[in-house]
């Protein structure tokens, strides 16, 4: 049974108590068998049981749980360069996307590129961002917007989840977009979804959720109740991009219907807090995304101070967000989202496992959860979040064992 010691600071990131609880341990020690944690506490109290196998040092370094990237639209073709240097030329998200640009342009991208193609590209993502110290990676359809296309994407990530170590959550993002081809069809493209994408996906068992990007500019809110309540009566679980752009009602449909994450959220209203906090969703702010679109940050003590849990993501994608750096998110989320550090990592580990229902196996470091955990460069968190620097991860293990990043 491996031991890993001298462990200066073990952040459990246990759910109990409030946002910047993390239930730290100092001069820790943790032991796992298999793939599963066995004990974890200070060192000076290691039982003898556990003291028999092999030791691995920590050197005094901090340990945490694997982080959780609970937002990521990890498959698709191309990229948007243009469309960054239109951004600091003054151009806003809806402008490129009224040129021709936005989601469409990877759409055209993505449908054009094979299967394998989205496999090599997603799989070299993964090994990086496992580099970072991340264990687990949710990951959006949305850049098909047709039946085969959307199938062709969650079969990727079907497939990367087969043969690598790293959780993988796949989300059925069919309402993403009104595709091309369906501009002047808007009622035929829901119907769409709702009557023949969603039934697929749920036959071939290929995702676990469904999102809608719920805003003016995509799917209203009763557009958003439509489709939802399909997925729900098919067995997906709602999630919603909600509120990014304007305050539109997103994170009140996410209450009434009790999805499990709202995500964006930066034009949230106090009803919308409210409504969250009563039904337990868990809301997701992406602080990488407002960084590239220019765009007000989610003030997320508004949230912590109304009750939500607050649950740090990338939203990892080639346009508004095309960076999968999950603890430059997480820095980001203290400095423009005002959440304290160790707030941030409570965000990226057991709020994020529980914005995609894994909080019973992952997301903090206690007996009978999974050994997935980072080892990192720093005393605590504070130093981390406010010394950032790349290559802070030193080592990451999934189910008890060293990820090698370069295989």
């Amino acid at each position: 049974m491996p031991l890993l010691t001298n462990i200066g600071y073990l952040a459990t990131c246990r759910d109990e108590g409030e946002q910047g609880a993390i239930h730290p341990i100092k001069d820790a020690a943790m032991a796992w068998e298999d793939d599963t944690i066995r004990w974890v506490g200070r060192e000076s109290e290691i039982p003898e049981a556990y003291s028999a196998g092999p030791s691995l040092d920590a050197e005094g370094k901090m340990v945490i749980p694997g982080l959780i990237d609970c937002h990521t639209h990890l498959a698709f073709g191309g990229w948007r360069p243009d469309e960054f240097a239109m951004r600091v030329q003054g151009k806003s998200y809806l402008d490129i996307a009224k040129e021709g640009g936005g989601i469409l342009s990877t759409v055209r991208a993505t449908r054009q590129a094979s299967e394998e193609e989205l496999y090599e590209k997603a799989s070299g993502f993964l090994r990086e961002m496992a580099a970072l110290g991340v264990t687990t990676v949710e990951c959006k359809s949305g850049y098909g917007l047709s039946v085969e296309q959307e199938l062709k994407i969650l079969r990727v990530y079907n497939r990367l989840a087969n043969e690598y170590s790293l959780e993988i959550v796949p989300t059925f993002l069919g309402a993403h977009t009104i595709p091309p081809e369906y501009q002047d069809k808007r009622e035929q493209y829901i119907d769409l979804v709702i009557e023949e994408m969603i039934p697929a996906v749920a036959e071939q068992k290929l995702a676990e959720f469904i999102d809608v990007f719920t805003e003016e500019s995509a799917f209203s809110v009763d557009e958003s109740r439509r489709i939802l309540v399909a997925g729900l009566a098919a067995g997906l679980t709602p999630k919603l991009h909600a509120d990014q752009l304007t305050s539109c009602g997103g994170a009140e449909l996410a209450a009434e219907l009790e999805a499990v994450s709202a995500d964006h959220l930066e034009q949230i209203s106090d009803e919308g807090i409210s409504a969250m906090a009563e039904s337990g969703v868990v809301g997701v702010t992406l602080p990488l995304a407002s960084l590239y679109t220019q765009e007000p940050s989610l003030d997320c003590r508004r949230l912590v101070k109304g009750g939500v849990n607050v649950a740090v993501a990338t939203d990892f994608n080639p346009g508004s967000a095309p960076s999968y750096d999950l603890p430059l998110a997480m820095m980001l989320a203290c400095n423009q989202g005002h959440l304290s550090p160790v707030g941030a990592l409570k965000g990226a580990t057991i709020y994020a496992a529980k914005a995609i229902r894994r909080d019973l196996k992952r997301g903090s470091l206690e007996a009978g959860k999974a050994a997935d955990f980072a080892i990192i460069d720093a005393p605590n968190p504070e130093f981390w979040m406010y010394h950032y620097r790349p290559n802070r991860c030193l080592t990451t293990f999934i189910g008890g064992q060293e990820v090698e990043f370069n295989s």
